[in-house]
């Protein structure tokens, strides 16, 4: 298939996206615990709403629904980059440990130090890029190798490992802990979308805002990397610089989301291979269908999880595992 046709492809494929995500947020908008009618939902829009369907839909629903889309969207950027600069299929911001990390940073930081709450919504996502960053320069130095640069299949290996501690770790913190501080980490592990209201989308949506135009600015050096090391070198590439580069933009990414959303994984595995199946290998042309194929998957995620058990409904994180689960397994058989 040729580029322009490929073009013209991923256009169709993103108003279709599009299309999809605006569906599942009607959908979201209207079904509840609290109902709400759908014939409702246009006048409530312009203000012509009762109190209690402008406080369902301003207060509850449409701020949940913004940050879950966005929240998708960062973890879709995150996986996308990952797997090109570590030309590993299988990496991922919630399974290779950078996630945990950001988790392990949110729980010493909420229970260890006090902070005011109008200041914690923006301070959150900061302390999750920390705990995230220093987790992945961890990763980045056990998996290199003098000889064979990063080794992808050592990464994800690494990277589970330090999971797995990451998780131990987070045990120990919670034993000690508060019962009432305790109950917030424990959501937030299971990835239940806990930033729920206006400031929290106002704290997430300036690092998209500068992060997805960046990606994109570096698609022709993600191409490159997802060469082979000789060949990103022979064109003149710096690899190291703009792998450390990238890497540092796909963990901040992956810790704006996830300071917000709890600890969720696959979504930045799923979105970008099913991208890469629609459009091709090209980063230009399927970073942005897995940006918005990754916050449509978490969107329709989360109106399914709230809304299969009453009150509280099953975390997003949850029905995204049911899913990415078996994915990540048929990957592993695969490859």
């Amino acid at each position: 298939m040729t580029l322009n046709s490929l073009i013209r492809k991923q256009r169709l494929i993103l108003v279709v996206l599009f299309a999809l995500i605006v569906i599942t947020a009607v959908a979201s908008m209207g079904i509840g615990y609290s109902k709400l009618s759908f014939n409702r939902l246009i006048p409530v829009l312009f203000g012509h709403g009762t109190f209690k369907e402008d406080f369902v839909l301003f207060s509850i629903r449409l701020p949940r629904i913004i940050i879950t889309l966005l929240s998708g969207m960062a973890l879709a950027l995150a996986g996308s980059i990952l797997q090109s600069v570590t030309r590993n299929d299988l990496a991922d911001p919630g399974i290779i440990g950078i996630n945990s990390g950001a988790g392990v940073a949110i729980a010493i930081f909420f229970l260890y130090v006090p902070l005011k709450v109008g200041s914690f919504v923006y301070v959150i996502p900061l302390v999750a890029f920390i705990g995230a960053l220093i987790t992945a320069g961890l990763i980045y130095v056990f998996a290199y190798s003098r000889t064979r640069g990063l080794d992808p299949i050592r990464l994800v290996l690494v990277g589970v490992g330090f999971s797995m501690a990451l998780s131990g770790i987070m045990i120990v913190i919670l034993s000690s802990a508060e019962r009432t501080k305790v109950d917030f980490i424990s959501k937030w592990i299971a990835g239940n979308i806990w930033g729920t209201d206006w400031p929290f989308i106002w704290a997430l949506l300036p690092w998209l805002l500068i992060l997805i135009p960046f990606t994109l600015f570096k698609a022709r050096k993600l191409n490159l990397l997802s060469l082979s090391e000789e060949s990103a070198i022979s064109v003149g590439l710096k690899l190291e610089r703009e792998r450390l580069v990238l890497i540092v933009t796909a963990v901040a990414a992956s810790a704006s989301a996830v300071s917000v959303t709890g600890g969720i994984a696959f979504v930045g595995l799923m979105a970008p291979h099913i991208a890469k199946a629609l459009v091709g290998q090209r980063n230009q042309l399927f970073i942005p269908v897995a940006v918005l194929l990754g916050g449509l998957l978490l969107l329709f995620a989360d109106t399914i999880g709230r809304n299969l058990v009453d009150p509280d409904g099953v975390p997003a994180g949850i029905m995204v595992s049911l899913i990415g689960g078996p994915y990540f397994i048929y990957l592993l058989l695969k490859k």
